[in-house]
């Protein structure tokens, strides 16, 4: 199975858990998606009121130099991670 499909199936995998991940987990989870379908984060950073867009953005902007392959590993392994623990 290539990367890409690993990848396809981890995403598609994690949201058939049955308990929910911490936010922290979930932002992970964000971050290393967002870096491995997109590449650096290429927004704007959020209102100062707007908390959840800039939690996003931070977790997403965290990954930054990582490369799309490298992200597509993390984000496998972290769903893995979490498939153990939530299921």
């Amino acid at each position: 199975m290539s990367l890409d499909e690993q990848f396809e199936a981890a995403e598609k995998v994690i949201k058939t858990l049955t308990k929910r991940p911490t936010d922290e987990e979930l932002l992970e989870l964000y971050g290393l998606f967002k870096q491995a379908m997109i590449g650096d984060c290429n927004t704007q950073k959020p209102g100062l009121f707007d908390m959840k867009a800039k939690a996003k953005w931070q977790s997403w902007n965290s990954k930054k130099g990582v490369s799309k392959e490298d992200a597509k590993k993390a984000y496998i392994e972290l769903v893995n991670n979490l498939m153990e623990k939530y299921k």
